[in-house]
């Protein structure tokens, strides 16, 4: 690995450091002392690693992207080591498997849980899981940055103007981001306390919401979330990761105001109406429209969770929200609106130009002049394909490994997408303690494949195999 690489990786390691600091200094101010010594050990040894990555990472040699992508994979399998050690050690004797699992299903923001009980779980180590999910989400939106010359022009320009990035320029963004993501963590927490949310569910909650994660404080979220105020302050929120981190930032401080910054959110902003619409005219009769509100930005967010419910005929259409997706710069996972909608575009023009050949059919983007090209359209094809493949292959492992049919199917599309299962999927009592070896690893592999984005997953199978 060259010194880039290394350096990239020993970032997180600090941040690691700095929150198990943060974790002992809590457990000793609430006087919670049964993992204590577990946030110890994983100080050390993220502090450890952080000094020898960050020692090594002097040498400043050009990589190309397929090294960059395997560095983003190997921090996906490697930082979550160091995650696992309070579960691993803790005083709830979990495998080492059940640790790795519970660590990669935070990191990765789904949310998929080993706990069968959360209210046994000592506060500590629930703050410790909340916190994991945090990481993951300033992971993931650096590895954007840090892989930005794999995406598309368009998708660039929701980011910045520049079409390629040194490291100074890597570095002023990567800030940008810390401070952005932050400050909407703090925002959220704040905006939770003030309508009457327990501070330390408040606090979990900001940690989940703004990483697009599923982990909650307790097991049912009606235990924290009670009234419609609730409800729709809950909803709203958690559109923070819907929408791009910076959409807010862009709209209040960008000097320029240029289109090419807004222009995916506001495709969102009229699918979100266009989807709430729907479900207001449609499926929200003898029933309370906010649980309705809460699951489709809950969905759409790919947070996940839910407010009970008994709707099992809505399940599917929430399955398609959450394959849909939010922006691209955003902690949500899908396929992203914006991708479907230009493939949708492209091949009803397509079709039209056949029936209407003397007609000329522009393969243009609202709100903006940005066209789309032919290579474009072939690279959201691909990635449909590919999630398709992903799709299949993971729903017969888990089909082979005992579960029916129709379970695998949501599980996968939850795993790929890095959504928690809840009620408003039909899986709200699945037992991922029980597992098999084999199913678990499984799970733990796609959702990392679901988290480092399946485009990149196509530039290592063309690179791989396809040399020439």
């Amino acid at each position: 690995m060259s010194g880039i690489q290394i350096r990239y990786l020993s970032l997180f390691f600090g941040i690691i450091s700095v929150l198990s600091f943060f974790n002992i200094i809590y457990s000793y101010y609430f006087n919670l002392y049964l993992n204590l010594n577990t946030y110890y050990y994983t100080l050390t040894s993220s502090l450890i690693i952080f000094l020898i990555f960050y020692k090594l990472g002097k040498e400043n040699k050009k990589i190309n992207i397929f090294e960059k992508i395997l560095t983003v994979f190997l921090g996906y399998l490697l930082i979550p080591l160091i995650l696992s050690i309070p579960f691993y050690l803790s005083i709830y004797n979990l495998t080492f498997i059940n640790s790795y699992f519970e660590s990669i299903s935070g990191f990765t923001s789904t949310g998929f849980t080993i706990f069968e009980n959360i209210k046994l779980i000592d506060e500590s180590l629930i703050i410790w899981r909340s916190s994991i999910q945090w990481i993951g989400g300033l992971y993931f939106l650096f590895s954007i940055v840090y892989l930005i010359d794999i995406y598309d022009e368009s998708f660039k320009k929701t980011l910045t103007n520049f079409t390629s990035f040194n490291s100074s320029e890597s570095f002023k963004q990567a800030t940008k981001i810390f401070i952005l993501y932050s400050s909407l963590t703090v925002f959220i927490f704040i905006l939770l306390n003030f309508f009457s949310i327990r501070t330390f569910d408040s606090l979990n909650l900001a940690l989940t919401i703004i990483s697009s994660g599923g982990f909650l404080p307790v097991n049912d979220l009606s235990n924290i979330i009670k009234d419609n105020y609730q409800i729709i302050v809950l909803s709203i929120l958690m559109l923070l990761s819907f929408f791009s981190l910076f959409f807010i930032y862009n709209l209040f401080f960008s000097k320029k105001n240029n289109i090419n910054f807004f222009y995916e959110d506001l495709h969102l902003v009229i699918y979100l109406i266009a989807v709430i619409s729907i479900f207001f005219l449609f499926f929200s009769f003898n029933y309370n429209f906010s649980n309705n509100l809460l699951a489709i930005t809950s969905s759409i967010s790919n947070i996940g969770f839910s407010l009970n419910t008994q709707q099992t005929n809505l399940n599917f259409i929430y399955l398609l929200l959450v394959i849909i997706g939010g922006s691209f710069f955003s902690t949500s996972s899908g396929l992203r609106f914006i991708k479907i909608y230009s493939l949708l575009k492209f091949s009803l023009n397509q079709i039209l130009s056949f029936s209407r050949p003397k007609n000329v059919f522009m393969n243009k983007l609202i709100f903006t002049k940005i066209n789309f090209n032919l290579e474009e359209i072939n690279k959201y094809f691909l990635t449909i394909v590919i999630f398709v493949l992903s799709l299949f292959t993971l729903a017969s492992f888990l089909s082979l490994s005992g579960l029916n049919f129709i379970n695998s199917f949501k599980l996968s599309i939850l795993t790929l997408m890095n959504t928690v299962n809840s009620s408003i999927y039909g899986l709200n009592d699945f037992d991922f303690n029980n597992l098999s070896f084999f199913t678990k690893y499984c799970l733990i592999f796609f959702m990392i494949v679901g988290r480092i984005e399946l485009l990149t997953i196509l530039l290592l199978i063309r690179k791989f195999l396809f040399k020439n």
